[in-house]
């Protein structure tokens, strides 16, 4: 493979692109890198399955010598000094760092519509919203523009638009990739993850990125970190389990999907079976009150004294803070810094904030109940059918409870992985995504890979 050519032809795809995937692409920055590759390339340095593969990165992921803007004015000028570890990584194996995505303003959203860089296109049907926060990494992969995308996920960001944008992608089990350089929403829930038109690429970028780093402290030793070796054909035996509450109250083209999938399943050889996971009752609600108070913390530090943007016209110290912060965050970044900062307030502490972190609890505990009985558990990616630009965006409340099948993933550490399933009536995929417990993410891998196979779902 000339990978120079290669290279060419996916910047000359990012120019001609009109889904808005891309916040910055140099092609400078580009063709470095690939001249290193085929330097290491010929040295016989490289090993790795992705050796040349054009990567695009979420704009959170800090990128040495790239503007890293978070998609908001916070940031819009911001270059780091260093790479995240995962970068570090991606570059150690061989492949090219294709450009930057679009995203919802600091991981906040479920559309990427929430971004100083407008709205990122569907690639299906440009009418309708890609997902969100991980959107531009999602469309981008979807529209080949990139191989494959490294995304963040803190309450569905990877899978709700990888099912919306037809691709795979996965969410690993908390700590099991360094997210050391991801810029924080959520520290306690948020994983770095890949997305890829298949799954196999997509398992062979986690194999790289994964584990243990020392400049993370919640990054763990494992010893199964050999995804590939789960890309094997058959789930006979495999019993797979479906939360009644996540299809109940689903679109009815998201209800379909999800039961004809299970019945492929079956069919593959799987045992599946419908039952009662009560957790969905608290996962919505707890996980905004503890993402959000945790990102009132991590985001106190843009406040345009240390670094990022700061308002031009102010005549005191208290007067610059707040008009830096004002100007700086978008509506729904703004609502939800309030909301975390009520919750974690004296007097409310206790009533809200505590109340949370003890249903997070009581939810990893229902889990892992669960995974007693079953080996994976399936569920729509989101029980809503992708809507319009400028649909739900108006609507918050709509638009958390859109969360409700991916939330409880987070709060519990689990992995999990997203795939396209069936398309609705306006040509845009529904995606179907595979739970597996903590540390069991093969069981997921060889389930997703079966079903890719036997089922030709990719057109």
């Amino acid at each position: 493979m000339d990978i120079e050519k290669n290279i060419l032809a996916y910047l000359e795809n990012i120019k001609k692109s009109n889904i808005n995937a891309f916040i910055s692409c140099d092609e400078d920055y580009v063709m470095a890198q690939v001249s290193a590759v085929k330097k290491g390339i010929e040295e016989k340095r490289f090993t790795s399955k992705i050796v040349g593969m054009p990567i695009a990165i979420k704009d959170n992921i800090c990128t040495k010598g790239l503007k890293t803007t978070c998609a908001s004015k916070m940031l819009k000028d911001y270059v780091p000094s260093y790479s995240a570890t995962v970068i570090e990584r991606l570059i150690k194996a061989g492949a090219i760092i294709i450009g930057k995505t679009n995203m919802d303003e600091f991981a906040m959203g479920s559309t990427t519509e929430n971004s100083i860089f407008g709205a990122t296109k569907n690639p299906h049907n440009n009418e309708y919203v890609s997902g969100g926060s991980s959107g531009g990494s999602c469309a981008a992969v979807a529209a080949n523009l990139a191989v494959a995308a490294l995304g963040s996920d803190t309450g569905g960001s990877i899978r709700q638009p990888a099912g919306y944008c037809g691709v795979v992608g996965i969410k690993p089990t908390y700590g099991t990739v360094s997210r050391y350089g991801l810029i924080a929403y959520a520290s306690s829930l948020e994983q770095v993850g890949p997305i890829a038109t298949n799954v196999t690429d997509c398992v062979n970028v986690l194999e790289v990125i994964s584990g243990r780093d020392k400049k993370d402290s919640t990054t763990v030793n494992r010893s199964n970190l050999a995804f590939s070796k789960a890309l094997t054909l058959g789930i006979k035996g495999f019993k797979i389990g479906v939360p009644r509450q996540y299809i109940e109250d689903a679109d009815e083209e998201v209800k379909n999907a999800i039961l004809e999938t299970a019945k492929n399943f079956e069919k593959l050889g799987a045992v599946v079976e419908y039952f009662d996971l009560h957790a969905t009752d608290y996962a919505v609600a707890a996980y905004y009150i503890i993402a959000c108070a945790e990102a009132s913390s991590n985001l106190s530090r843009f406040d345009g004294v240390r670094y990022g943007y700061r308002t031009d016209k102010y005549d005191s110290l208290d007067e610059m803070y707040k008009k830096t912060r004002s100007e700086g965050f978008l509506d729904e970044t703004k609502r939800r810094i309030l909301l975390g900062t009520f919750v974690l307030s004296e007097g409310y502490y206790d009533a809200y904030y505590m109340k949370a972190m003890k249903a997070k609890a009581v939810i990893k505990e229902e889990f892992d109940r669960v995974f007693k009985q079953y080996d994976l558990i399936l569920a729509p990616t989101s029980p809503i059918k992708a809507s319009k630009i400028g649909e739900l965006i108006k609507d918050s409340v709509k638009m958390y409870l859109s969360d409700v099948c991916t939330v409880a993933t987070n709060l519990a550490g689990l992995p999990a992985i997203a795939m396209p399933c069936a398309k609705d009536s306006n040509n845009v995929p529904i995606g179907m995504q595979l739970i597996a417990d903590r540390f069991n993410e093969h069981k997921m891998i060889q389930a997703a890979y079966t079903f890719e196979k036997e089922r030709a779902i990719y057109e």
